[in-house]
């Protein structure tokens, strides 16, 4: 079964367009949201976070996210560090996921795959890119942030033309209507390759 990439900055509408694809019928598995569940589930990675990071990086046995952030912003030896500990096991999960769809194709979706040298891993790269200010915006309103610390997070990650540049298909999210119609086109594109 061919594994779809989708990936885009933070704010760009991965979900949005995640979500299009699943109304499609496409299998889809948010790295994210498993790398999230997986903190707080393991005790392999709970144990391997709290040693590096201290005991502060639980609270009640749930994941204290505003402790880990801080000791990651600005810290990419830190930051490397946790995605060692979370990226294998994210890895693992999704193998096991894999074996039980049915669709055409799936789709993976994952912030940071290009940043990560892992486009190999997937069949082709959907990246889904938006105006700058009005990912900013997207972000303020739905985490609990700060304008600087969205700006260090884009930081880290490559640009939109450079994303471009290395996938397959490139998704505009300007609006709803737009984006379905560019979602409906690759998923035909797509089941046209198989």
């Amino acid at each position: 079964m061919k594994v779809i990439g989708l990936t885009g900055g933070i704010g760009s509408g991965k979900t949005t367009v995640s979500n299009m694809f699943k109304d499609l019928g496409i299998p889809v598995y948010i790295a994210d949201i498993e790398a999230k569940k997986l903190m707080n589930s393991s005790k392999v990675v709970k144990r391997k976070l709290v040693d590096l990071f201290g005991a502060k990086t639980y609270v009640n046995g749930e994941l204290d996210r505003t402790y880990v952030a801080s000791k990651i912003f600005n810290n990419d030896s830190y930051l490397q560090k946790m995605n060692a500990i979370i990226h294998p096991k994210v890895a693992e999960h999704f193998k096991k996921w894999l074996q039980k769809q049915t669709g055409p194709y799936v789709i993976k979706e994952a912030a940071i795959i290009f940043e990560h040298g892992m486009q190999s891993q997937y069949d082709l790269i959907i990246t889904v890119i938006a105006n700058k200010e009005d990912r900013i915006n997207r972000i303020l309103k739905r985490d609990n942030t700060t304008r600087e610390k969205i700006l260090a997070i884009m930081k880290h990650q490559l640009d939109d033309d450079e994303k471009a540049k290395k996938s397959d298909f490139v998704i505009v999210n300007d609006s709803l209507e737009h984006t379905r119609e560019q979602v409906l086109m690759t998923h035909n594109s797509i089941l046209k390759n198989l």
